[in-house]
């Protein structure tokens, strides 16, 4: 099993994508109408640092979090925060500060502060928009991610199922609905390009394609290229991908949300995957007993409170397995629902150290937790877990990956 934690860092800068060897209209085939941003234009950006390792047996912590916040917070105050990143940073005076670049850039900053450290920075993922990312990778690779949304009415049948084969599998969701779908397209690249991973032009263009076949439409009924398949979240996805692949840009992956907690995500080499989440609430109180009070303090600050404290905790259960042509799906959306409302509930709003097995012996932290819903969740769906995700607060995320 592979086990990373993720902590968050928001800063603003201001910058202007523009590369001084290219000319001003291949400039703006590249990065859009921004490039002509002489002075810059501003984000609020989101950075995500990801680090991987063996939690510590005793204290059931990979790494101090707030260690994350304080070094990578350092960083970012001095070169980052509220910088116009051109000409403020010098990272930048000859790299243009596309979202690949930055989050390349933190990494390569951030990553010698914790040299020593059982945990290793692995990857640092920047959201510049809510419909632009990008993740840099300690092994190189690069991806740049595009959310796009439509809306569109459907019956989730296949074709290929008698009625009552249909109701079994899909139930209610066979009569006529909507959804207003989320998607997002991922671009791969073993090392960023420069100058940048794809041509704003295109990716605009593809995503508008997109929309023009699928944003308001019936899929059962008025898209023809969807006549006689199985109309399915995983389908979708599929038809989204394949349908973008025949163009230059490094498509790796889609992934579709058709609702908040549920999303199907298709893979170019041919994987398929479904997500789901559920939130619950319990109360916790991080604290090692064969520590000293002074001990568990200096470690856990207020975490250590001796009456405990609580969050309002979201699990995400990822799901792989043989994508079924005939049915349109990877597995039953009610079965996987259950699978994870179930698993999660014996901890629902209790004390996670009182009121639990789980927690007696061992501190109840969120890379512990992660870890002990993993065996009772994979065992229900029949060892088809791939990831499980824990975020503690917005700030603060778990992941376990089977590798």
């Amino acid at each position: 099993m592979l086990l990373t934690v993720s902590k968050r860092v928001e800063f603003s800068a201001s910058r202007r994508l523009f590369a001084p060897k290219f000319s001003a209209e291949e400039n703006r085939k590249f990065f859009g109408e921004e490039s002509t941003a002489r002075y810059g234009t501003g984000r609020n950006y989101v950075a995500y640092f990801v680090f991987s390792g063996q939690p510590d047996t005793t204290t059931g912590m990979l790494i101090n979090i707030s260690e994350i916040k304080e070094r990578a917070g350092e960083i970012i105050h001095d070169h980052y925060d509220h910088r116009f990143l051109n000409e403020d940073n010098p990272a930048f005076r000859d790299k243009v500060p596309t979202a690949e670049n930055i989050c390349r850039q933190l990494l390569d900053d951030v990553a010698p502060l914790f040299d020593g450290n059982p945990a290793r920075l692995v990857a640092v993922h920047l959201r510049e928009t809510p419909e632009r990312s990008a993740t840099a990778y300690a092994d190189g690779a690069i991806e740049g991610n595009y959310w796009f949304n439509f809306s569109a009415a459907r019956r989730t049948i296949s074709p290929h199922l008698s009625e009552s084969e249909n109701e079994k599998l899909f139930g209610v969701s066979t009569a006529e609905h909507g959804h207003n779908y989320r998607a997002r397209l991922t671009l791969r690249a073993d090392s960023a390009p420069e100058p940048a991973l794809g041509r704003q032009g295109e990716i605009s263009s593809l995503i508008r394609l997109f929309r023009t076949e699928l944003d308001h439409k019936n899929l059962n009924r008025d898209v023809d290229a969807l006549r006689g398949k199985p109309i399915t979240t995983e389908s979708l996805a599929c038809f989204i991908l394949q349908s973008g692949s025949s163009n230059r840009l490094p498509l790796s992956r889609l992934r579709l949300h058709e609702r908040d907690d549920f999303f199907a995500e298709a893979w170019s080499g041919g994987g398929m995957f479904l997500g789901m989440r559920e939130a619950f609430s319990a109360a916790h109180r991080l604290h090692v007993t064969s520590f000293s009070d002074t001990q568990n303090a200096e470690l856990f600050g207020k975490c250590n409170n001796p009456r405990g404290h609580g969050h309002r905790y979201v699990a995400e259960a990822t799901i792989g397995g043989e994508y079924d042509e005939r049915s349109g799906a990877l597995a039953n959306f009610e079965e996987l629902r259950n699978a994870l409302g179930q698993a999660l509930a014996p901890w629902r709003d209790k004390h996670l150290d009182l009121e639990t097995e789980e927690f007696r012996d061992q501190p109840s932290t969120g890379e512990n937790i992660v870890r002990a819903l993993w065996p009772k969740l994979d065992s229900a769906l029949q060892q088809r877990l791939v990831r499980l995700r824990l975020w503690e607060t917005a700030n603060n995320r778990f992941t376990l990956r089977r590798t």
